[in-house]
């Protein structure tokens, strides 16, 4: 056992939330170091946001080539796609970021411990490598980002092989011929646009009976009708009864409003849903406490019940998203530092889906802003009466802006089409800083752009729309 180390702040979890927390820890002059059991970055850097990114670009690129040629005007005898190479591109994008976030380690000098941790008490911890030494931590302030994993249906054992979790789907260099990909939500549908793109054969089950259940209607139907365009194949309303393996690949049985089928694919991915890392951490002995699903309770400011013990990200299940992270990191280190900090407003948080088309959204949808009782106003417009998505050849889609009749407020925003989760911020700094559609609208956006999509729908919420 080596010597007793001592901080104002540990950060366990090296995660979007956690290195941006120690990073603003440090850069308030307390003396921070960061612990994670496998990598910098997370999740997001190494096997999530950002290596499905660099995929999904290739997507892009296999689909135009593959199924829109001939309409740019380029033709091949013989074309040739190799996925080996899109996942190779993808691993060195997330190298590079990985090796900059320990940079930033060293920059604002965060002490960096690799191994797991485990908490001794209320301000203690112990982190052994993979050697087994360990080394114990006195924290003033223990910061929990232990992020969250996949959830798996009762039943259904995942081997990485034939039956996936996004890990081996995101890291395999071959893909699927026929893939079943259970749960429409972020990932599901994300991981669908590639494969699809590379002419994979696949098949949606989602229970829910809608894809991309918790968006807005009508986004959700957009979404929708372009993905039975590529040719994949949509089961909502569908229960996952077994996946079983054979020689083959897999056996997928669902039941739905039309009885039960049997589908047959090369792999199955299984992307229901996460569920938080908070199991053997050591919480009990320190008495922090947890909700009915096991995420960690946190006030606004980021504090559990246990003064010193904070947790932030996916671990206390606010909003699933690395900004969202990131964002609670920042109130976490500024309330531990006893600076000015802000309250979040996870309702008006920013989400985004990087299926084909995108997918944006922040607020209440239409439908839950009628059913808190809103007198709104709708403002929208087509991205097929946009020239830049004209000119870019990707004009399905629209922008559909909430806006409260009474008062001019924006309640909601819901994108769908080309790069929409560029044109979000806009809008959410407008929601942030109480500017009206009227503001939005009168504020001269470049031409030709895809932003002026959002001038035209903040122009019909008022009534004059002017390209429509």
């Amino acid at each position: 056992m080596s010597e007793e180390l001592n901080y104002d702040v540990v950060v366990v979890g090296a995660g979007p939330g956690g290195y941006v927390c120690a990073i603003r820890a440090a850069q308030l002059g307390l003396k921070t170091a960061i612990v994670d059991k496998q990598w910098m970055g997370g999740v997001c850097l190494n096997v999530g946001c950002i290596p499905s990114k660099a995929l999904l670009k290739n997507a892009e690129l296999a689909h135009t080539l593959r199924e829109r040629g001939k309409e740019f005007g380029f033709s091949f005898e013989n074309l040739q796609l190799d996925y080996s190479t899109a996942v190779k591109r993808s691993r060195q994008v997330s190298d590079r970021l990985t090796r900059g976030v320990g940079f930033l380690m060293k920059k604002n000098k965060v002490d960096v411990l690799m191994g797991t941790a485990l908490l001794t008490g209320k301000d203690s911890l112990t982190v052994t490598d993979a050697e087994g030494k360990t080394q114990t931590l006195k924290a003033k302030n223990i910061v929990l980002a232990t992020g969250a994993y996949s959830a798996n249906i009762p039943g259904v054992q995942v081997d990485g092989e034939r039956i996936l979790s996004y890990t081996e789907a995101i890291l395999q260099t071959t893909r699927p011929e026929k893939v079943v990909v259970i749960g429409a939500g972020a990932i599901g549908v994300e991981f669908s646009t590639i494969w699809s793109s590379y002419g994979t054969q696949v098949t949606i089950v989602e229970m829910l009976p809608r894809i991309l259940p918790l968006e807005d209607e009508e986004v959700s139907r957009e979404l929708a009708k372009q993905y039975t365009k590529r040719g994949i194949q949509l089961l909502t309303e569908h229960k996952v009864l077994s996946v079983e393996k054979n020689d083959h690949g897999v056996v997928v049985k669902v039941s739905g409003p039309d009885g039960e089928k049997t589908l047959e694919a090369d792999q199955a991915l299984v992307a229901i849903g996460f569920k938080p890392n908070s199991a053997n951490l050591g919480l009990e002995k320190a008495g922090v406490e947890l909700n009915e699903r096991g995420f960690i309770k946190v006030d606004e400011r980021m504090a559990t019940n246990v003064p010193g013990i904070w947790a932030i990200g996916d671990v206390t299940g606010k909003l699933l998203l690395a900004h969202v992270a990131s964002a609670q990191a920042m109130v976490c280190a500024e309330s531990i530092a006893g600076v000015e900090t802000v309250t979040l407003d996870y309702t008006m948080m920013p989400r985004a889906t990087f299926c084909q088309p995108q997918v944006a959204s922040f607020g209440l949808t239409e439908a839950q802003a009628r059913e808190k009782g809103f007198e709104i106003k709708v403002g929208r417009f087509n991205f097929q009466a946009n020239g830049k998505a004209l000119g870019l050849g990707d004009y399905a889609g629209f922008v559909k802006v909430i806006v409260d009749a009474r008062y001019g407020e924006i309640l909601g925003a819901h994108l769908i089409g080309p790069e929409v989760s560029e044109l979000l911020p806009e809008l959410t700094l407008a929601q942030r800083m109480e500017l009206t559609p009227a503001e939005i609208g009168r504020n001269v956006h470049t031409h030709p752009t895809l932003s002026e999509v959002l001038m035209e729908a903040a122009h019909d919420a008022m009534g004059h729309p002017i390209h429509m």
